[in-house]
């Protein structure tokens, strides 16, 4: 089973996610004025929403089964907004799986030079580095 994460503000308007098998885990809304990081302390917040970013996100977790991380990685490049850099992230056993709009990065965790490179698009793509947070 794959799991990840996605927030509802990084949905172009006008389209669904539709995944066979994709089940909602949590859904939370979190003030990310100061950390974009829920429920961080003052030692671990990260720096919050930039630029015009809401400061207000929806954090939707999820599963879905590992025959469909293809096909969720091909549908999110397609509906995430392309402004602000805005990505959605999921794993699959040793593979990380890193989507931008119109992009999508696989590496196996623990590839720091293959991770390097995503982190570099998403600069290049308008993401705060501080909000390039997504694990190893």
């Amino acid at each position: 089973m794959l799991r990840g994460r996605l927030l509802a503000e990084s949905l172009r308007v006008g389209h669904d996610l539709r995944i066979p098998g994709l089940t909602v885990t949590r859904i939370g809304r979190h003030d990310v004025s100061a950390s974009t990081i829920p429920g961080a302390d003052d030692q671990t917040r990260s720096g919050g929403a930039a630029g015009r970013q809401p400061t207000v996100w929806t954090f939707i977790d999820f599963e879905a089964p590992d025959d469909q991380a293809d096909v969720l990685a091909d549908a999110l490049a397609v509906i995430l907004e392309r402004e602000d850099g805005w990505w959605a992230d999921y794993v699959l056993n040793d593979i990380h799986y890193v989507v931008f709009a119109d992009r999508v990065f696989r590496y196996r965790i623990g590839d720091s030079d293959a991770r390097e490179k995503a982190v570099a698009y998403g600069i290049e793509a308008g993401t705060p580095r501080h909000q390039l947070d997504w694990g190893p």
